[in-house]
């Protein structure tokens, strides 16, 4: 996976603090500079490539919407993207002028933080040449053996590689998830919504069954009409998606 190579300006310690905290807990972002002054970062953006910027608006001396306007620009390399970090919602239409990415209000959740970078990701993806055509007698390389699907979380402090196949259940419990994987008597904690995790899984692989449980299907053991048992744990099933479990187990 290519990296987005980030920078992040902010005049608050604290705001700065918190993007560096939430961008490394994202394996596909990389901060190469944090600076309290859109200046202090103009000797970086200069001397090497930067693909993403977090830019604060209100700061003294020069607005991230004043530098925005004046940024450097280097023959043959693009502009980096620009995701606006502000407290003030009325600089939403002069951000979308400049298309800018995205627009995040202070404080940031973490799960809005998420989709704005997946945003920019998807655009740096869509920049990149297309891969070279194989040669026209080149011999067709062998099939790749499958790979096991996998997804990371963030967790006692560092990114966990998870495969979809190591999940038995997750519990959601607010801004936090619990989730339960073989082999591992203790659960992973992460913060993150059942909501933003449940994206995360393959949906032919995994079912909702209440507002606070997500199961593997392949996991299943035994099941009534509501409550499923993933070895000897009991898990309920809510009312509300009843249906859509035994229309995904093969049950209806």
């Amino acid at each position: 996976m290519n990296k987005l190579r980030c920078i992040a300006i902010d005049d608050e310690p604290f705001a700065l603090e918190m993007l560096a905290d939430d961008i490394a807990r994202v394996p596909f972002l990389e901060l190469v500079g944090q600076f309290a002054s859109p200046l202090d970062a103009l000797d970086t953006l200069r001397q090497q490539p930067v693909d993403l910027l977090f830019l604060d608006i209100q700061m003294p001396t020069l607005t991230g919407v004043q530098f925005l306007r004046t940024l450097p620009q280097r023959a043959g390399v693009s502009a980096p993207m620009v995701i606006f970090t502000t407290a003030y919602e009325q600089y939403a239409l002069e951000g979308y002028e400049l298309d800018v990415v995205d627009y995040l209000l202070k404080p940031i959740p973490f799960e809005r933080f998420l989709k704005a970078v997946n945003k920019a990701y998807d655009l740096f993806a869509l920049r990149q040449p297309p891969p070279a055509p194989a040669p026209p007698d080149a011999p067709s390389a062998a099939t790749p053996p499958p790979t096991r699907g996998y997804f990371f979380i963030f967790s006692e402090y560092r990114e966990i590689k998870l495969y979809f196949d190591q999940v038995l259940y997750v519990e959601g419990l607010k801004d936090y998830v619990k989730i339960f994987v073989a082999d591992q008597a203790r659960p992973f904690l992460s913060r993150l919504t059942l909501k933003a995790i449940e994206t995360r899984l393959p949906a032919e692989s995994f079912c909702r069954v209440h507002k606070s449980f997500i199961v593997s299907l392949d996991k299943i053991s035994s099941f009534q009409r509501t409550k499923i048992f993933v070895g000897k744990q009991e898990i309920p099933v809510g009312s509300s998606y009843v249906d859509e479990f035994e229309r995904k187990y093969g049950a209806g």
